[in-house]
């Protein structure tokens, strides 16, 4: 699959900083504190919510003689605004999704890593030199987990075969049903993709106004625009019974808990969400850093990622895989990693996931003025 030329486009640290300004207004608030931050017994973890988990971490900490302090945001702009008010040293790694990683690269936030260091080889091979994380052949971050995005729906309401298309969201019977995670990169990526864009986040601006019209075509159809915790409640109540651009890592939960939802990878292609470890420039902790991502990436850490009771992954260590399938074979084959069954591998093979990607040929600013506007017509 083809991948956009980023670095033609503004993304020096001006450009960071306002891409981060977005989501400013919106910083994470937790346990996190700076007058921890120096202390050399502190690993200091900036991240998606619950990768603090003693599920997670707690053998690490064990093992090492430490504490893993995190600070949670959700949504990339929220990280880049985190990390720009923020003092130097606040952060020893940074947890973000691949496709933020060129800004915090080109704004100098993270090192470069030795793929030596990390069991990269025990990957799949699509993985092994994801383009996300390589800039000038040079590695700045690791991959500890992935999904797909597609389209959710009630299984009560819907059949698999009525959402096979994401024509299904703009039928009379989704009239008012169609829920929408507050996010404009995943929800207008699967817009784009129903217009036939492949890979979908790199527009001409004529391809971006027919994304937009349609995006606005379907307002009729909304039912409301959610936050994470929103969308599970929203499914659960049946107030939301289609959603673009989210994926198992929410309804497979719901469904192990009696909720009649499924995710579906539409005929006109799914959308890729993927998690990876960076270290911070300029930390005195770099070693410890180092060992984290070891700890996350080794098959152990692995299993743990994937298994985790309130948001189950994917993960890209076929070792991993295969110990998951030894110690936990219910798991591997809720999950679909089972090696020697259709498993989630095979989307990505069959060519039908496009990354989940920054705009290329527009800015984020001009995205997420189109999705401002779609919520207030």
């Amino acid at each position: 699959m083809r991948i956009p030329n980023f670095m033609s486009r503004d993304i020096s640290r001006r450009g960071f900083l306002k891409a981060g300004a977005a989501g400013a207004a919106l910083a994470a608030t937790d346990s996190w504190s700076i007058a921890r931050a120096s202390d050399p017994q502190v690993l200091n973890y900036l991240s998606w919510p619950g990768n603090a988990d003693p599920y997670l971490i707690a053998d690490f900490e064990k093992e090492n003689n430490v504490k893993v302090q995190i600070k949670e945001y959700v949504g990339g702009d929220q990280m880049l605004a985190v990390i720009n008010q923020s003092p130097p040293g606040s952060f020893d790694m940074v947890l973000a999704d691949a496709e933020y990683m060129h800004l915090l690269h080109e704004a100098d936030f993270i090192e470069e890593l030795d793929p030596e260091d990390y069991p990269i080889k025990d990957f799949w091979p699509e993985f092994q030199k994801f383009p996300l994380h390589w800039f000038d052949g040079k590695l700045y971050g690791v991959m500890t987990d992935f999904g797909y995005l597609g389209l959710s729906y009630n299984t009560k309401e819907f059949t698999a075969d009525e959402v096979k298309s994401y024509a299904a969201m703009w039928s009379d019977k989704a009239k008012g049903k169609v829920g929408f995670f507050d996010w404009y990169l995943p929800s207008m990526g699967s817009v784009s993709l129903a217009d036939g864009n492949r890979p979908p986040f790199d527009l001409s601006e004529e391809g971006f106004e027919k994304v937009k019209e349609r995006l606005f075509s379907l307002k009729p159809q909304a039912s409301g625009f959610y936050t994470i915790a929103d969308i599970f409640s929203s499914l659960t109540n049946g107030r939301a019974q289609l959603v673009p651009g989210i994926g198992e890592w929410i309804t497979l939960g719901l469904r192990m808990n009696g909720v009649p939802v499924d995710t579906i990878i539409p005929e006109e292609g799914g959308l890729q969400w993927t998690e990876s470890l960076s270290i911070v420039k300029g930390t005195p902790k770099k070693d410890l850093a180092r060992k984290f991502i070891q700890y996350t990436t080794s098959p152990e850490g692995q299993v743990k990622m994937a298994t985790k009771v309130d948001n189950k992954k994917s993960i890209p260590s076929v070792k991993g895989w295969e110990l998951l399938n030894k110690t936990l074979a219910n798991e591997a084959e809720i999950l679909r990693m089972q090696l020697d069954k259709p498993n989630v591998m095979d989307e990505y093979k069959a060519g039908k996931i496009a990354f989940r990607q920054l705009p290329s040929g527009q800015s984020i600013e001009d995205w997420n003025d189109v999705w401002s506007e779609f919520k207030t017509l």
